[in-house]
């Protein structure tokens, strides 16, 4: 209920004001402050308007508690508001306003504090990697575990090392275009194109989750726009480099006495053998190796999907030889034995070998290059197009993928096997030639 009065608001009246009395309401220039008593026995002072700007709808404004608020300021508040309405401004949407400016410039001040190193480790930390939820359950990451370690690798040494500090939403595509440049000049078009495509997932990640701003326009996917405008090349290109017979020939006699280390070659040997890839070999468990099976288990593939594979008889020769030096759980550990032997240290070889004039005198060739020859010198055996696929761990494709389920053991050892024995005639053929230009 509101006590309207003909007299001025006072400290008295308000001080006898109680629940049931209602309202107060003051007169004269300071008409629309008014006085309500809550229910706990708590006054505030509010003014009473109607908007101008809301088709003259009644609002009021909370100004003040008594008598942490007296009423003299209170009369003193009201009149600032009331020459605020007298403009035709509403004074209750224009407090509504500046608030609401004051939060956007707030988030702002906060979002401009996000960096560079905060939205990277944003994106390792809540989807490469694997985390532990509240409940204590693992949800797992978006890479496999070598491929966590290996984006967080690149994205700290080739990002956050450099642009890490700077504000996420004031990096330009400039400064993402110096970046990447900075990776090209050194050569590592591969390295720049994965940091690219990187750092771009990374900003999609974190405007995805609310992180940064809906709307951000991600300064990465605006580098890629302008490097595939202008022709420049972020990758090495397809290689179809496969060793000739001749040159197959040539390198398995100079294998043994290359400056390649004893496991270096044990991987290169082995990729021969099976068709693997050098990664996979790299990660061997002896426990995976069946000796009576005459097979190799690997748990982790590049597609995803773990698979068995045959060994031909030279390859278990060599790998029974080889467990018999062994002392640790990895065919090839790495030099402290503690893990398995590092791929990239292979590719470190080979370059290092070129790089001082120590690489066998053929046309330049990576390791991965041994197994595409594996598959072009099984097409020349004749092996048919479903087993040397298989050999591979390829997945069919196509009607023949969806339709035909089986898994070729037999006939991928079968062909393993053709495929050894023809390394090895190789091999004698060159010794024996050798041996007659000697004779000569």
């Amino acid at each position: 209920m509101n006590t309207k009065s003909n007299k001025p608001l006072s400290n008295r009246a308000i001080e006898t004001l109680t629940f049931k009395k209602g309202l107060l309401s003051d007169i004269g220039e300071n008409r629309g402050l008014r006085v309500a008593c809550g229910k706990t026995g708590r006054k505030s002072f509010f003014y009473r308007f109607r908007s101008p700007e809301n088709d003259k709808k009644l609002v009021q404004i909370k100004l003040g508690t008594y008598p942490a608020m007296s009423l003299e300021e209170a009369r003193i508040k009201l009149r600032k508001l009331k020459k605020i309405r007298d403009t035709g401004v509403c004074p209750k949407a224009e407090l509504e306003r500046r608030k609401k400016a004051k939060q956007e410039e707030e988030l702002i001040k906060c979002v401009e504090s996000i960096t560079i190193k905060d939205v990277v480790e944003k994106f390792l930390s809540e989807h490469i990697e694997d985390r532990r939820l509240e409940n204590g359950a693992i949800k797992e990451g978006a890479r496999k575990p070598k491929g966590q370690k290996e984006t967080r690798r690149i994205m700290y040494k080739d990002v956050v090392d450099i642009i890490g500090d700077m504000s996420a939403v004031q990096v330009s595509r400039k400064d993402v275009i110096d970046l990447i440049m900075r990776i090209l000049e050194r050569g590592a078009n591969v390295q720049a194109g994965s940091v690219l495509r990187e750092l771009s997932s990374a900003f999609e990640f974190c405007i995805g989750i609310g992180y940064l701003p809906f709307g951000h326009v991600n300064p990465a996917k605006l580098a890629k726009d302008s490097f595939k405008a202008s022709g420049q090349k972020l990758t090495n290109g397809k290689r179809d480099r496969v060793l000739t017979k001749d040159e197959l020939i040539r390198f398995l006699e100079w294998l043994p006495e290359s400056k390649f280390s004893q496991s270096e070659q044990g991987i290169l040997k082995l990729t021969l053998w099976t068709g693997c890839r050098t990664g996979e070999i790299c990660s061997l468990e002896w426990e995976n190796i069946n000796f009576s099976k005459g097979t190799a288990y690997l748990p982790e593939t590049k597609n995803g999907k773990p698979r068995t594979v045959q060994l031909p008889r030279q390859a278990q020769r060599w790998l029974k030889e080889r467990k018999l030096q062994s002392r640790s759980k990895y065919v090839f550990p790495n030099r402290g034995g503690i893990n398995h032997f590092n791929q990239k240290v292979l590719t470190q070889s080979t370059w290092r070998m070129r790089r001082d004039g120590t690489m066998l005198d053929i046309d330049a060739w990576s390791p991965h290059d041994l197994r595409r020859t594996v598959r072009t010198q099984l097409a020349g055996l004749k092996c048919p197009l479903e087993v040397a696929e298989t050999i591979l761990g390829h997945t069919l494709t196509g009607v023949l993928g969806n339709y035909n389920l089986h898994s070729y053991e037999d006939e991928c050892r079968e062909w393993l096997q053709i495929w050894a024995d023809e390394m090895d005639r190789l091999n004698e053929e060159r010794a024996v030639d050798n041996s007659s230009l000697v004779n000569q």
